[in-house]
Order: structure tokens, then C-alpha cells, then sequence
């Protein structure tokens, strides 16, 4: 049986728009391990991520959509946030340890996470949060969801190799 699509509150949506460039992020990053690309190439996509998306993204959510309700629940995200952040400062630190483990940890990490705040968090958010705080949050974010537009396409196998 086929889940239904989660209905997302209008005001919020632009959030549940940019989760899903953050999950190919995680994929991007998998493809990259599988086929062994280049710590180099890796890191420069993960620090334009953390530049473009990231930073960005977190600041949208505990600025604007988590003031409202400090609860454990904000807090649990406000936390993964942090892991996030520490990891890939990690990731850029020389003698980090084993890169593609880190790496394939902040994967999962950034995986756990949106589907924490998508299945969990937002929905208790909705409930929460008046329809007339939801519409005040909508207007204080931005319309248009990030865009991942890396140049270096390191997840896709080179055939000729």
C-alpha cells in the first residue's frame, strides 16, 4: 500500500521544498563514496552546500519557525542542526580521521533529520502554531526553495574509467 503524500501547511511548504534538495544532497554524497571520488571534490560540494542551503535553511528554521514553540522537539532539531554543522567542520579539518565515514555519516545524519522534521516536527508545528502565526511565519521566508546548482556532477559514474 502506497503512502499518501504528506499535506504540508502553505506557509511552510518553501521548508519541505528545500528538505528534498537536502535528501539529494545525501544521495549525491552516497554516489560519491560508492565511486570513490576525490576528498577534494567532495568537500568543495559540501562547503557550496553548507554556503548556498544549509546555513541558510537553519537560520529560516530557528529564526522564524522554531521561535514560536521551544519545546523538546524544536530542541531535538535544533541539536541535529549543530551535528550537521560540527560534521562538516569536521570534514574540512586536515587528519579528520576517515573521511568517507564522516562523510557517510553526515549523509545519514542530514537524512534522519529532514525525516524527523517532515514526518514529526512540522506536523506538531501545525497542530501547535495558530493558522494565523503559520501565515505570519510564511511571510517572513522566502519564496523560492534552493537550488543545488553544483557544477562538478562528481555523483555520476564516469563511464570511460
Amino acid at each position: 500500500m502506497q503512502k499518501a503524500p504528506i499535506k504540508r501547511n502553505e506557509n511552510i511548504v518553501k521548508l519541505s521544498k528545500d528538505h528534498h534538495a537536502s535528501l539529494m544532497f545525501c544521495w549525491k554524497l552516497r554516489q560519491g563514496i560508492k565511486h570513490h571520488v576525490d576528498e577534494k571534490r567532495m568537500i568543495i560540494y559540501v562547503k557550496y552546500f553548507w554556503d548556498q542551503h544549509f546555513s541558510e535553511h537553519f537560520r529560516e528554521e530557528e529564526d522564524i519557525l522554531f521561535a514560536p514553540l521551544q519545546d523538546d522537539l524544536v530542541n531535538k532539531a535544533i541539536a541535529d542542526h549543530r551535528q550537521v554543522q560540527t560534521l562538516i567542520k569536521t570534514l574540512s579539518e586536515p587528519g579528520a580521521g576517515d573521511f568517507y565515514a564522516t562523510l557517510a555519516r553526515l549523509a545519514d545524519v542530514v537524512d534522519e533529520h529532514v525525516r524527523y522534521e517532515e514526518r514529526v516536527l512540522f506536523p506538531h508545528l501545525e497542530k501547535e502554531l495558530s493558522q494565523s502565526k503559520l501565515e505570519e511565519i510564511g511571510k517572513q521566508l522566502p519564496g523560492d526553495p534552493i537550488k543545488d546548482n553544483f557544477e562538478d556532477a562528481f555523483w555520476i559514474k564516469d563511464k570511460s574509467l
